[in-house]
């Protein structure tokens, strides 16, 4: 193994700064990942932007990164039921380098049917979309609305809802040429446009009922209109805010239909938490995973040293899919 490693670190200005770092030593319970791939995430590019000191940000450096795939190239103590050269995704902060240390509650073996760029571009999307549908008591047979669905991870959400049984999935995209997208990954209905007509739309495809879970990407008018979609005693989980995060929502809508209301960001201050979101994938959606029926959409692979041109392809939004990198 060698003694130092590539990383990129953010907080000296615009972009990512490539350094030569020591490789880390793994510790109890970790296991160190030498990474193949790593993917972008939304949050990437405002952590970035929020540490340029060029641009009034905070200066605070840091190893950049949260999703990756690799094998394993060391064990600490107290692990077990992995192996060293085992191939493995996970999600951990600092993986935008060619070694990564994890909890070892955090990694998931890769399928045989998957390359590292396929596998980088799944754990978050995974952990989160059937984390989501955990907290809105999903049981097949239900229907599902996903706002923001052509999102790279609403994409997985269309996917997981109908590998675990969903009789109805509606998705909401901004964009008409983006239908299609929507259709292929599973979607029964799709709603285009800024949202006016979602409340309508999804209540004529559920018979007038609303759908019974809605997980929801987008935030702001959007959100408050699938609460009118949604059917009494049905549950709304919130995961991002593509639009903003304030929503003005009507209280009769919420008190007159019962809903169950959550928010959700699984992240790294509770490890055990986070492990049990993941372990909870193994049951079901690996294995959809491994035969084919739950893929994400990769737009572009870049190599490691290409990593502006990456961030830059984030920041036109214009991006079908996961942006990954390619880590040598």
């Amino acid at each position: 193994m060698p003694a130092t490693m590539t990383a990129l670190f953010g907080g000296t200005g615009p972009e990512w700064e490539a350094r030569e770092v020591p490789v880390p030593e793994v510790g109890r319970g970790q296991v160190l990942v030498r990474v193949r791939a790593a993917a972008l995430n939304n949050a990437d590019a405002s952590v970035l932007a929020a540490a340029d000191p060029t641009a009034g940000g905070t200066g605070e450096e840091y190893c950049a990164g949260y999703e990756f795939a690799g094998e394993i190239a060391a064990i600490g103590a107290d692990v077990s039921g992995v192996s060293v050269g085992e191939r493995v995704m996970g999600t951990q902060p600092r993986s935008f380098a060619q070694y990564v240390l994890a909890d070892h509650r955090h990694v998931l073996r890769i399928p045989d049917t998957i390359g590292p760029e396929e596998a980088a571009s799944l754990p978050t999307g995974l952990l989160t979309e059937h984390g989501a549908l955990q907290l809105g008591a999903f049981r097949a047979g239900q229907s599902v609305l996903i706002t923001g669905a052509t999102s790279a991870i609403g994409l997985l959400g269309v996917q997981i809802a109908k590998v675990l049984g969903a009789s109805t999935v509606v998705g909401t995209t901004r964009t008409a040429s983006k239908e299609a997208l929507l259709v292929s990954a599973g979607a029964d209905v799709v709603v285009v446009g800024p949202g006016d007509s979602l409340t309508e739309e999804v209540l004529e495809a559920t018979g007038g009922q609303g759908v019974d879970v809605v997980l929801d990407h987008v935030g702001g008018r959007l959100f408050a209109a699938c609460l009118p979609a949604t059917r009494v005693e049905g549950h709304l989980v919130n995961i991002g805010r593509l639009d903003r995060a304030e929503s003005t929502i009507n209280l009769d809508h919420l008190s007159s239909r019962h809903l169950h209301l959550r928010g959700v960001s699984f992240g790294f201050g509770r490890p055990a938490e986070l492990g049990a979101v993941l372990a909870g994938l193994v049951p079901e959606v690996i294995p959809a995973v491994a035969d084919g029926r739950i893929r994400p959409v990769v737009d572009e692979v870049f190599p490691l040293d290409r990593a502006a041109a990456a961030v830059e392809r984030l920041r036109t939004g214009q991006a079908l899919g996961k942006i990954v990198l390619a880590v040598p």
